[in-house]
């Protein structure tokens, strides 16, 4: 139910639309902020939900860091500096009384544990994004797509990490608190080594080498954690500039 900037007004508590007044729990404080226009939508399980734009004065981060982030199943997010974001696996943890919901027919059941798995996934997601977003200046991730995962064997880890939500997170939070995000390809990134920048022969490599996740560079010696290593040749990819042809 949409509504346009104006038609709402608020008071002690409650909105009123169109003289119909509706009372509602307030955690943002609205008195607050000037209310433009939003709607109210109702969630699966019944729930009414009050949504509006507002005018808020923006925080600049203080953060002067630079973070590459490679996106994975092992770990939901790994950045260059160490920093992980462990696989929650907030549908795994639930699937079976999920099932056991679904098989009896408690629809009313089964929708509350799908909103328990999505407000987990969004609160650790939220606090992961939030963290880093105060005390980074330059965020890189890899342009992994989960969509094209997601038609795979790992369809459901793919979708229980949350990786196009951690993104779209990153890139608003971002934008509020002036904080340079770039999206760059992940290509080979796993395979090259970040200290010397080539592709050796000892590099994990495909299908197989999937559940190797330390490994010893043959060109340099260098000992890498996979994700890390990832994650700093993102960052590397982050900070190079394009190529410009320069018009004669």
């Amino acid at each position: 139910m949409p509504f346009k900037s104006g038609s709402v007004k608020w008071k002690d508590g409650v909105i009123t639309l169109n003289k119909q007044a509706f009372k509602l729990w307030d955690s943002y404080g609205l008195a607050n902020y000037s209310l433009r226009s939003g709607s109210f939508n109702e969630d699966s399980r019944g729930r009414w939900y009050f949504n509006v734009v507002v005018e808020v004065d923006r925080k600049l981060s203080p953060g002067s860091s630079s973070i590459g982030i490679d996106l994975g199943l092992k770990t939901t997010a790994t950045c260059s500096d160490g920093d992980k974001l462990s696989s929650g696996r907030f549908y795994r943890d639930l699937e079976r009384p999920l099932g056991i919901a679904q098989r009896a027919g408690r629809k009313a059941r089964a929708r509350a544990i799908h909103a328990k798995i999505a407000n987990r996934r969004k609160d650790a997601l939220h606090k992961f994004s939030s963290a880093l977003v105060a005390r980074c200046g330059f965020i890189v991730v890899g342009d992994v797509s989960s969509m094209k995962l997601a038609k795979t064997n790992m369809a459901k880890s793919v979708l229980d990490a949350g990786w196009g939500q951690l993104k779209t997170m990153l890139e608003y939070k971002c934008d509020h608190a002036g904080i340079l995000f770039k999206v760059v390809s992940e290509k080979n990134t796993t395979q090259t080594c970040s200290s010397c920048k080539q592709l050796p022969d000892s590099r994990p490599r495909g299908i197989a080498g999937l559940g190797i996740r330390e490994w010893i560079c043959s060109g340099c010696g260098v000992t890498h954690d996979r994700d890390v290593n990832a994650a700093r040749n993102i960052l590397a990819l982050g900070h190079e500039r394009p190529v410009v042809e320069i018009s004669l």
